[in-house]
């Protein structure tokens, strides 16, 4: 149902892969979404459902300016680094953006007035579980700075919600995977570390071959086995957060996922079902730190805010990432 009155909503990191397709879903349930990203990984292509004004969370004077000019109700914040590997060799640029960039917005919010916000949170907050599925009761441990900055993002919306009265929902989600059903959004990258795009890469060419990180885990094949949640989906819970901080949510954070992992070889097989393709494959050594199995429960989700994931099937969801990676290569072998 649409809104009375209109509601800007500002995006941060809105013309980027998660941002973008809340925005689009924004937009359907009748607010004006206001993307405001830096497009150091954001394209001006993917904010098509409102005003898109650059800037970065690290600039006061750029927030200030954005918020004064819309007065939104709330924000949804997607503006982050998300490269596990990146935050190991370069913490600093992770703590800097993700914990200082977030705390400048917070800060700016809190001095206009501004008291919903939804945070982009990550299960990288559980580190290593010692059970499965990871449910939000489970401690918190990350093992990498890109876990450990989205932690300290969660602990910065306690403090803001007892000092400040901001209420607050943070959504630890794991793999995002998909794109927009219609074609008008997707995922794009650079570099992409995906696994569900770089396969698709493989399987047409555009990579020698995809690399498994590991054979011997304790999985049914050998391989890590992940909980791909579609985007779509992602998006939906976003707006389900704010509708709920509307009605008087406080604080609280939520699992999204299938409840359902999938192996990187089942993965594989599924893009070469969905494409006709064969996929190249080469075998290297674990990485450091990646866990045998991720799977979400996301129980809580489904009974707070009424969600639950609608795109469940894995061939289903890379056939919507297989459709945007075809139009997308005819767009660039038009340039």
């Amino acid at each position: 149902m649409n809104n009375a009155v209109t509601k800007n909503i500002l995006v941060t990191g809105g013309a980027g892969y998660i941002g973008s397709h809340t925005c689009k879903i924004l937009a359907q349930e009748g607010y004006h979404p206001i993307a405001f990203d830096n497009l150091s990984s954001g394209h001006t292509w993917a904010a098509k459902w409102g005003p898109l004004e650059r800037g970065d969370i690290l600039d006061r004077t750029a927030l200030d300016r954005v918020i004064e000019k819309y007065r939104p109700s709330a924000c949804l914040h997607f503006a982050a680094f998300a490269y596990v590997g990146e935050s190991v060799t370069d913490p600093g640029k992770y703590y800097r953006n993700n914990v200082v960039g977030s705390l400048t917005l917070l800060e700016a919010l809190r001095d206009h007035g501004v008291d919903q916000f939804v945070l982009s949170s990550t299960c990288a907050t559980y580190g290593v579980p010692d059970r499965i599925p990871i449910d939000e009761t489970l401690t918190q441990a990350p093992i990498n700075p890109y876990g450990a900055t989205k932690l300290m993002v969660e602990r910065m919306l306690a403090d803001f919600h007892i000092a400040h009265q901001l209420r607050s929902v943070a959504l630890r989600y794991f793999n995002a995977s998909g794109a927009d059903p219609d074609c008008e959004i997707g995922e794009d990258h650079d570099p992409e570390t995906h696994l569900v795009p770089l396969v698709l890469d493989a399987a047409c060419g555009d990579r020698d071959a995809i690399t498994v990180f590991g054979t011997d885990y304790e999985t049914t094949d050998g391989t890590c086995v992940r909980d791909y949640i579609h985007v779509t989906d992602l998006a939906k819970a976003h707006v389900l957060a704010l509708k709920a901080l509307e009605r008087g949510l406080t604080h609280r954070a939520f699992n999204l996922g299938n409840g359902h992992g999938y192996s990187v070889r089942e993965v594989i097989a599924s893009v070469e079902r969905v494409t006709g393709f064969s996929v190249p494959v080469k075998f290297g050594e674990r990485r450091p730190g990646d866990p045998a199995r991720l799977v979400s429960d996301s129980a809580r989700a489904e009974s707070e805010l009424q969600w639950r994931p609608h795109i469940t099937n894995l061939d289903e969801v890379i056939s919507t990432a297989w459709e945007w990676h075809k139009r997308r290569a005819q767009e660039k072998s038009r340039r």
